[in-house]
């Protein structure tokens, strides 16, 4: 059951947000959701503070309209408060909505957000701000910077692989050292890199897996780093870029850890589930079960009561 009261926030900049927002407001009126208030957000930097002073407000659930940006941008102010996210996933990628495994169409959405289950899944931390799904560094910076809201707009995920490569073009390589602040895992210097990505959940990039074991709930963070390699090295990494698996490749670095420091020689801009707002060198760790969402009643993904199960992932 949903917790009550609970307060709509639909970032109308997003795709379909604008559109969305009246028919999810009349929806979950329909399923039984009442709502204690519901906001139409134009200006998306205004989220964090209008979720805070919700939360202030006394809402226990908040059923948030947007995409992976939008709920990434608020996760701080959701961390370990306790507040339930119920997410209309009104975005591109949708990413952390197929981790999750909820509906995308809208009516699917509310139908979750009115009779779904509630979980408790990890948020990575990078800094001092918090993320869902990935945050890279290298040719995933220049993917963001290549996708315009009009590309995406027009294209939706299709958008992403013509970035891709329109970003390859004019990319450079770089360093990276990575330090185990828990020790297990030994200190490492890598060179000639394409990407360095550093995982809390599964799917990133308009659905891509991060590894084939990556999960939400496992309290892990995946970080791997491939090299520029060989041209067909190159080649297998795309072959199997979609899947996850060229992390199993013997030229590809991949660990799994909670806390990693990144340092990279030149210095990078660090895309945070889909926005440019880090920069190296940079500390990321877990916060084990820091949100609490709504999923499926037949999902397997979250922790139903907090801290009762650790999975171990080797």
């Amino acid at each position: 059951m949903i917790e009550s009261p609970a307060v709509l926030i639909v970032n109308s900049a997003s795709r379909r947000g604008q559109e969305n927002f009246s028919a999810a407001r009349d929806r979950l009126g329909e399923l039984g959701v009442e709502l204690m208030a519901a906001h139409a957000v134009e200006d998306p930097s205004t989220l964090p503070r209008l979720v805070g002073d919700t939360i202030r407000a006394g809402a226990r659930t908040i059923v948030l309209g947007g995409g992976d940006g939008t709920v990434s941008s608020v996760a701080p102010q959701l961390c370990n408060t306790g507040v339930v996210l119920g997410l209309l996933p009104t975005g591109t990628a949708n990413d952390l909505a197929r981790t999750l495994g909820l509906p995308t169409d809208m009516d699917g959405a509310c139908q979750n957000v009115a009779r779904g289950k509630v979980v408790d899944v990890d948020l990575g931390v990078v800094g001092d701000d918090r993320f869902l799904n990935v945050s890279s560094i290298g040719l995933a910076v220049g993917v963001t910077e290549q996708l315009n809201p009009k590309l995406k707009k027009r294209l939706g995920a299709l958008a992403y692989p013509i970035a891709a490569v329109k970003a390859y073009r004019r990319f450079r390589t770089f360093s990276a050292t990575l330090e185990f602040p828990d020790g297990d895992h030994p200190d490492v210097e890598l060179d000639d890199l394409l990407q360095l990505a550093v995982a809390n959940g599964r799917f990133y990039g308009g659905g891509a897996v991060v590894a084939p074991g990556a999960g939400i709930d496992d309290h892990l963070l995946d970080v791997y780093a491939i090299p520029r390699g060989t041209p067909r090295q190159r080649w297998q990494v795309a072959r199997h870029f979609v899947s996850g698996v060229f992390t199993e490749s013997d030229h590809v670095y991949h660990v799994t850890t909670r806390n990693v420091r990144v340092s990279t020689a030149p210095g990078q801009a660090i895309n945070v589930d889909g926005e440019l707002s880090a920069h190296t060198p940079e500390t990321f760790g877990v916060i084990e079960g820091g949100l609490r969402v709504i999923v499926p009643e037949d999902a397997s993904v979250g922790v139903a009561d907090i801290g009762a199960r650790e999975r171990a992932r080797h």
